[in-house]
C-alpha cells in the first residue's frame, strides 16, 4: 500500500514545496525594500513600562457591611475583591451571598469589607488621581497602593457617573505623574498599551492596537475601541500611546462570558480631562440641557422626508415647559445643527448641549415638514431624568365619532379634545386597527399619526383624503406619537 500511495502524493508535495519556497523568496525581497523594515518591526514596550509604570496605582475600596448578612465561610476577606468588582459592575449578586436588593438580616456590628479592586493613574505630584466613577461608587473607604508598596488612604474629590470619571486625592508629595496625550493625533491601527490590576494582579501590562475611534456605545462620551486585553480590575487604568502619554481611561469591555473577548473601550483623555477639571474645581460636573428625548435618523426615514443623508437627532419627545418647549421645538423635529455645529448623529446632541454653559443661548437648526428652521433656546442645567407618563384618554370620554379606512392598512379615528390636550397636539388621528403594509412597518393600535408625507394630519376625514392619493409603488412617511415618544415610520404600500 505504501508503494502505490507514494507516487500520488509526491507531485503534490513537490508543488507545495516550490510554492512555499517562492513565497519565502518574495517575502524576503519585499522586506529588503526601503521603507518596509519599519512596517514589520514590533514595538518594544519595556522603556514605556519603566517610565510610566510608577504613575499607575492600584485602588481598593471597602464598605461597611454587616457580618451577620453573610453566611459562614463567605467573609469579605475570603473572596477575591476583583471578582466582587466584576459582579457589582454588571449588577449580579455574588454567589453564596444574599442579594442586597432583597434585604436580609443585619446587625449593628458593621465592619469594613473589601468591596472591589480597580486601577488609576496619578495626575499631579501632589496626589490627584484619576480613575473610573464605578470603581469608587458607594465606597466608604478608598485605599491607593503605589508601585513602591505604600498604601495611602484617599478621599473622593468627585465622581461623575455620566462620563464614568472620578478624581481621588492622597496626601503625598513628589509623586510620579503621567503625561497627557493628544487624542486627535491617535490613529486607528496605532499601537497602544494598558497598565492596571486585572483580577488584583498589580502592574499588569497588556498591549494591542486602536480598533476604532468615536465609537458610540450609548454612553455620554464617544469611546476609543481597542483590542488591548482588559479584565475586571483594569477599570480606571491608563491607555498609553508609544510616546508614553495617556490617551484614554480603560473603562469597559464587550463580553458574553464576563472575560476579555478582544474588544475593550477607553474614555478619551481630552473628555476625561474636562470632567476632571470640573470635579477638582466644583466637586461635580455642570452640563447644559434643553429637555428633549431623541433618537437616530435612519437612511430610509431621511430619504422619505426629504432630509437626504441620515443626520441629526430626531426629537421623540419634548419636556413640557422645558427649554426646548419654550423655544418652539416640536416632537418630530430633527435637530441638525447647534450654533452652526453639525449634529452628525443623535449621540452628538447631548454632548454638544452638555458642553454649553447653563444660562447661555444656543441656536438650533431643525428640519421640520420638509424645510429648515432656526430656533433660539435658553440652555438649562442638566438634572436627573424625569419619569415619563403615557398619555391616555380621560375616564368616561365618549368614543370617537369619525372613522376612516386607509389603503395603507390603517383604521383610524378622530382624537377627542381631552386626548389632544393630554398629548399636547393640535390634530392627528388615532390608530384603531392595523394590518398589511402599516403592520409590516411597525405601527400599532393606539398610535397617533401626526403627519403624512410632511403634511400635518388634522382629522380622519383629511387623512382619508390624503391616503387615497397614495401611489402603491411609493413609500410613505408618517410621524407617529406612541405614549411619550414620537418617531417616523416608512410604510411601503406595494409590498
Amino acid at each position: 500500500m505504501k508503494s502505490t500511495a507514494l507516487p500520488s502524493y509526491r507531485p503534490w508535495a513537490r508543488r507545495t514545496a516550490l510554492m512555499l519556497a517562492g513565497l519565502l523568496l518574495a517575502a524576503t525581497a519585499l522586506l529588503s525594500l526601503p521603507g518596509h523594515a519599519q512596517t514589520v518591526q514590533l514595538p518594544d514596550f519595556t522603556e514605556l513600562v519603566e517610565r510610566v509604570g510608577p504613575s499607575v496605582v492600584n485602588i481598593r475600596t471597602t464598605e461597611k457591611r454587616s457580618t451577620a448578612a453573610m453566611p459562614p465561610g463567605h467573609g469579605g476577606s475570603e473572596v477575591d475583591p476583583s471578582i466582587e468588582e466584576f459582579f457589582r459592575r454588571f449588577g449580579i449578586p455574588m454567589p453564596g451571598r444574599p442579594d442586597p436588593r432583597r434585604g436580609g438580616p443585619r446587625n449593628n456590628d458593621d465592619e469594613p469589607q473589601q468591596r472591589g479592586v480597580g486601577s488609576g493613574f496619578i495626575l499631579s505630584a501632589d496626589g490627584f488621581i484619576m480613575t473610573n466613577a464605578h470603581v469608587v461608587d458607594g465606597a466608604d473607604e478608598v485605599i491607593v497602593t503605589l508601585t513602591d508598596k505604600r498604601e495611602l488612604k484617599a478621599r473622593i474629590i468627585g465622581a461623575d457617573k455620566r462620563s464614568d470619571v472620578a478624581v481621588v486625592k492622597v496626601d503625598a508629595s513628589g509623586l510620579p505623574f503621567v503625561r497627557i496625550g493628544d487624542v486627535n493625533r491617535l490613529k486607528v491601527g496605532e499601537w497602544v498599551m494598558a497598565i492596571g490590576s486585572p483580577f488584583g494582579l498589580d502592574n499588569t501590562v497588556t498591549a494591542g492596537i486602536v480598533s476604532a475611534k468615536q465609537r458610540d456605545t450609548g454612553d455620554f462620551l464617544p469611546l476609543i475601541q481597542t483590542d488591548v486585553a482588559i479584565n475586571p480590575g483594569n477599570s480606571g487604568g491608563p491607555l498609553l500611546n508609544l510616546r508614553g502619554e495617556v490617551v484614554g481611561i480603560n473603562s469597559q469591555i464587550y463580553s458574553r462570558s464576563g472575560g476579555f473577548m478582544g474588544i475593550s473601550f477607553a474614555i478619551p483623555i481630552d473628555e476625561a480631562q474636562r470632567v476632571s477639571e470640573q470635579l477638582r474645581a466644583n466637586g461635580r460636573v455642570i452640563r447644559g440641557r434643553i429637555g428633549v428625548q431623541i433618537g437616530p435618523v435612519s437612511k430610509e426615514v431621511a430619504e422619505s422626508i426629504g432630509l437626504g443623508q441620515p443626520r441629526g437627532a430626531l426629537v421623540n419627545g419634548v419636556e413640557k415647559d422645558g427649554p426646548a418647549d419654550k423655544a418652539g421645538v416640536e416632537a418630530g423635529d430633527i435637530i441638525v445643527k447647534v450654533d452652526g455645529k453639525a449634529v452628525e448623529k443623535s449621540g452628538d446632541l447631548p454632548r454638544i448641549i452638555g458642553g454649553i454653559k447653563p444660562g447661555a443661548k444656543a441656536t438650533l437648526q431643525v428640519f421640520r415638514r420638509g424645510s429648515s428652521k432656526d430656533l433660539s433656546v435658553n440652555v438649562a442645567e442638566f438634572e436627573a431624568d424625569r419619569p415619563t407618563r403615557r398619555a391616555a384618554a380621560e375616564p368616561g370620554t365618549p368614543p370617537p365619532t369619525a372613522t376612516a379606512k386607509s389603503v395603507l392598512g390603517l383604521t383610524v379615528s378622530d382624537l377627542t379634545e381631552a386626548q389632544k390636550k393630554e398629548l399636547r397636539v393640535r390634530g392627528g388621528v388615532r390608530v384603531d386597527a392595523v394590518e398589511g403594509a402599516a403592520a409590516r412597518a411597525g405601527l400599532r393600535e393606539g398610535d397617533v399619526i401626526l403627519s403624512l408625507e410632511n403634511a400635518d394630519v388634522v382629522d380622519s376625514k383629511q387623512f382619508a383624503a390624503a391616503t387615497a392619493k397614495v401611489e402603491k409603488a411609493k413609500s410613505v412617511s408618517v410621524l407617529v406619537r406612541r405614549g411619550e415618544w414620537t418617531n417616523y415610520f416608512v410604510i411601503k404600500p406595494g409590498k
